[in-house]
């Protein structure tokens, strides 16, 4: 790809959390060049055993086929979809209207917290999947998942109630069971 260097000079813009999608499981290949472009970017993983040449070996995949989040500006991700085809914007539509999802800074923050503590406790829920409404908004003080505030609920699948980070029309991580005790009410 060609140097960014005169592009980035020419604008300030603010940078967004994009949630995009890499058909064909493409994900992994995509953050690696949008990491040699230094973008960052963050795709949920899990630790999975696999067998490979005949052994089992525990190996890292994505939680979410085809999902990756880009963190850069809006013109520098056009720029890089030129010469990108296999990366999608992810959208919801308002009145007919289609528009790009962007996920909060702080948002971001505590999903990417939550999922970057490998806890294989951790659940993958689509947006529907989990009724935010019958929830208390808290936050965890202590233990693995400390300083993350989330919707504690009942999960479908689960026995016990579990704090859940949701990204807006994108998905949400439900936490692996928390003590009563370290839960905050805000």
């Amino acid at each position: 790809m060609k140097n960014t260097t005169l592009f980035e000079e020419k604008r300030e813009e603010p940078m967004h959390w994009f949630a995009m999608s890499a058909p064909f499981r493409r994900e992994i290949k995509v953050k690696e060049m949008l990491e040699k472009e230094k973008m960052e970017c963050f795709i949920p993983m899990r630790q999975d055993i696999r067998t490979v040449k005949g052994k089992k070996e525990v190996v890292s995949v994505p939680a979410v086929s085809n999902l990756i989040f880009v963190h850069t500006t809006d013109s520098r991700l056009k720029w890089f979809k030129t010469y990108t085809t296999y990366l999608q914007y992810l959208t919801w539509t308002i009145d007919g209207i289609s528009h790009k999802i962007i996920i909060p800074d702080y948002q971001m923050n505590q999903f990417m917290a939550v999922c970057n503590t490998h806890d294989k406790k951790l659940i993958f829920l689509k947006p529907d999947e989990v009724n935010l409404s019958k929830g208390v908004h808290v936050r965890i003080h202590g233990g693995t998942f400390d300083n993350v505030e989330g919707i504690f609920v009942k999960v479908k699948g689960a026995r016990s109630k579990r704090v859940v980070v949701l990204l807006p029309n994108t998905m949400a991580v439900a936490t692996a069971e928390v003590h009563p005790d370290l839960l905050e009410i805000l």
